[in-house]
């Protein structure tokens, strides 16, 4: 007994310190708290003193160490090493029900919403609003209001409605919540959703993504597309089919290095800048959509590129070499046959891509003028007040002219940002290969470094320049201001000398600005003044300092004297990381649930019927039309890639009687997926992709319209074609370079 109560007293501390040792040394914490958990049960039987309830304690203890201490190895094994879930029975459980109608009502109200966008009202009683109001801004969060709102027949109503925006990141938000609230789904899928599973790791993925994006866009943003862009527009010249093959080699050769997004961002706008000053392309239809398709076809080429590969490659453990390997000649190929189809077939009409195209030229005083930064606040404001006023239609063009005849171009930004985002993708295609596509050393302990360097740097070059883009600034701004008054003005004249006339004829809009020139001056000595304020119509005597107006300002001292970081960061795809995590955890739920099961089985039976030669066609069916009905190219990644993952489980079962399936069949459904999601992008809706929506709105600012039925007809025979080619390419490529053999994993 004296033995026995000896070492119970033995310090329990001592058996700590063994454990701490064991962490320090890098040791299995949780076996090493179980093994104390069972020494404690021991106890139990000896001394008869609960050790079972201490085991057990011990044991939770374990389990939560093991969460928070190795957290690391824990993100690696969870997203490779957990079994596939197989059983089917579960989708008649009511929790299977409503997780799957949930899933197809939110991708539903997220493709709805980009063709038609709404809101959701709701109404909250006025007095708990005005109380929330007058709390915040007695607390000086918010200005005090100074007007009732919402009012009806001259007294306020006694409800205010306040709209909710439903589109492609609220929607899968609410569904997430409202299936936690419902306890359709519990931590285990939201575990999944983030942390990863079954090699996809979600946190991995954004945090790659926009580390490399953020170099991309930095690049973008110095100006180096834009001006290599006017470069080919030299070496084009006037001759309309040159040109076109020049701009269509140029945009898929750079969307293949740096992504698609800052091809999207300042592609876009050049040819609508190009196509508004041609007279005689009555149609940017042809320029437009060759732009977006190669920004997507290309976008296949790297892991890099797009989040959906990144998606594929951790899915299946693909090295970034390997995958670039395999797909690089469909890709190609793909790129070579469609060049004539367009040219020749889909936009022939001389009035889409003229023989001889009639663009102006710039006078040689604004061609020798210094270019300005864009990325300043209000540095080409005149886009914006000639935009507004459609009286002024010689001036836009030659505004647009000069935007992409005498481009903006930082050198020191461009070539840092080049050798950066070169040395980024040699790094990191050298680690992913050292660690054979595993997540044992993560591909952004590369890009995030290189991300802080460019922010540094970013931040670095702004400081320095802050006196120059200051003063661009404040001069834009007070142009602009000024303009704005006049344009106001004019407008009020040509009411009092002619109510019933047109609203602005020009001849008397100029006669008014003549008139009221002199009126509109004012000193450099009051611009300056007014610019420092930055706040040009606040009555200093009604003014009141809050939390918002100091976020505010300080947001536009940002924007001026970091102009650079702040483009960046602003079209930076944030909106990407709350859409694809809750897109991860939707699909963890059909995973665990038994539904990605049952479309497993479906499509096992598919290729047992069609072979090799179905699979790629299916799955490359499945990949584009998916994309426009399952939350984009990425939502339909994330699906598929289950589908398929849990695919090749059932025929890795002991138990199976299923034949193993080739490795010829399993590699082809895997990259014909990878062409069908990248090529889908391009296909029927707008909400195929995050870059399609992208693409649509800078159209818009440029006053270019794109209706839906309009993108859908005539994305479909390009798309059509392009996976034609591609899958066919990728079904030879699949007969040469892979056996017959089965799977190994």
């Amino acid at each position: 007994m004296n033995t026995m109560d000896t070492w119970m007293k033995e310090p329990l501390r001592a058996r700590g310190l063994g454990l701490a040792q064991s962490v320090g040394q890098g040791m299995d914490v949780g076996a090493g708290l179980q093994n104390m958990a069972c020494t404690l049960n021991l106890c139990q039987h000896a001394t008869g003193r609960g050790g079972n309830d201490v085991g057990l304690a011990v044991l939770g203890v374990a389990e939560d160490m093991f969460g928070v201490v190795a957290i690391p190895e824990m993100l690696s094994s969870r997203a490779s090493n957990t079994e596939v879930d197989l059983d089917t029975s579960k989708i008649k459980e009511w929790k299977s029900i409503i997780t799957l109608i949930v899933f197809v009502l939110t991708i539903f109200l997220s493709d709805i919403n980009v063709l038609f966008p709404f809101h959701i009202p709701f109404y909250i009683p006025r007095v708990l609003w005005n109380g929330l109001l007058n709390t915040l801004s007695a607390m000086r969060i918010v200005a005090s209001p100074r007007h009732p709102n919402h009012m009806s027949g001259g007294k306020a109503r006694t409800f205010v409605r306040l709209d909710f925006p439903m589109n492609f990141i609220t929607a899968p938000l609410i569904a997430d919540l409202f299936l936690l609230a419902t306890t359709a789904i519990g931590a285990k899928e939201v575990r999944g959703g983030i942390i990863g599973d079954q090699g996809i790791v979600p946190y991995d993925i954004m945090l790659f993504f926009l580390s490399l994006a953020y170099i991309a866009i930095s690049v973008d943003a110095s100006g180096l597309i834009r001006w290599l862009a006017f470069k080919v527009l030299q070496k084009g010249g006037k001759v309309g089919r040159r040109l076109y093959f020049y701009l269509y080699a140029f945009f898929f050769g750079l969307t293949a290095l740096i992504g698609n997004d800052p091809i999207i961002l300042s592609g876009t706008a050049f040819l609508s800048y190009m196509t508004r000053v041609s007279s005689n392309i009555r149609h940017p239809r042809a320029w437009i959509y060759t732009q977006f398709a190669m920004a997507n076809i290309a976008s296949a080429i790297l892991v890099s590129s797009n989040p959906t590969n990144l998606v594929l490659a951790g899915a299946f453990g693909i090295t970034f070499i390997k995958y670039t390997a395999n797909v690089i000649v469909p890709v190609i190929a793909t790129g070579i046959v469609l060049y004539p189809f367009l040219l020749y077939i889909l936009f022939r009409d001389e009035s889409l891509i003229p023989t001889s195209i009639e663009m102006e030229d710039l006078p040689e005083e604004l061609k020798s003028r210094k270019p300005v930064n864009p990325n300043i606040p209000f540095s080409k404001a005149e886009l914006e007040i000639v935009g507004n006023d459609l009286g002024n239609d010689e001036e836009e063009k030659q505004l647009s002219l000069e935007e992409i005849l005498n481009p903006f171009l930082d050198r020191k930004g461009a070539i840092f940002g080049a050798a950066l985002m070169a040395a980024t993708l040699v790094t990191v295609l050298a680690l992913n290969a050292t660690s054979g596509g595993t997540h044992e050393r993560p591909v952004y302990w590369v890009t995030v470094p290189a991300a802080v360097v460019m922010f540094l740097f970013d931040l670095g070059m702004g400081w320095i320049s802050r006196e120059e883009t200051r003063k661009i600034a404040n001069e834009g701004r007070y142009r602009a201001e000024a303009a704005q008054a006049e344009r106001s003005q004019c407008r009020k004249s040509v009411a009092q000398l002619d109510p019933s006339g047109p609203v602005r004829p020009l001849e008397m809009i100029e006669r008014v600005k003549a008139s009221s020139s002199d009126n509109s001056q004012e000193s450099p000595k009051q611009e300056k003044t007014v610019m420092e304020e930055g706040n040009i119509s606040a009555n200093p005597a009604t003014y009141q300092t809050t939390l918002t107006s100091l976020t505010s300002h300080a947001y536009t001292w940002a924007r001026i004297t970091f102009p650079t970081t702040m483009t960046v960061l602003h079209n930076l795809p944030f909106a990407l990381v709350p859409f694809a995590f809750c897109m991860f955890i939707l699909v963890q739920a059909l995973v665990t649930k038994g539904w990605v099961p049952v479309f497993a089985h479906g499509w096992d039976h598919w290729v047992e019927k069609t072979g090799t030669v179905g699979a790629i066609g299916g799955m490359g069916f499945l990949g584009v039309i998916l994309s426009n009905f399952a939350g984009t190219n990425i939502g339909t990644t994330i699906l598929l890639s289950r589908v398929i993952q849990t695919w090749q489980a059932l025929h890795a079962l002991p138990s199976s009687s299923r034949p193993p399936i080739s490795d010829r069949t399993f590699w082809a459904t895997v990259y014909s997926m990878a062409l069908g999601v990248n090529y889908g992008a391009f296909s029927l809706a707008f909400s195929a992709s995050l870059a399609g929506m992208l693409w649509r709105d800078i159209l818009a600012r440029r006053g270019i319209r794109v209706p839906g039925g309009e993108f859908a007809r005539v994305n479909a025979p390009i798309v059509g074609v392009a996976m034609v080619v591609g899958c066919t390419v990728l079904l030879g490529q699949v007969y040469i370079v892979r056996g017959t053999g089965p799977y190994d994993g």
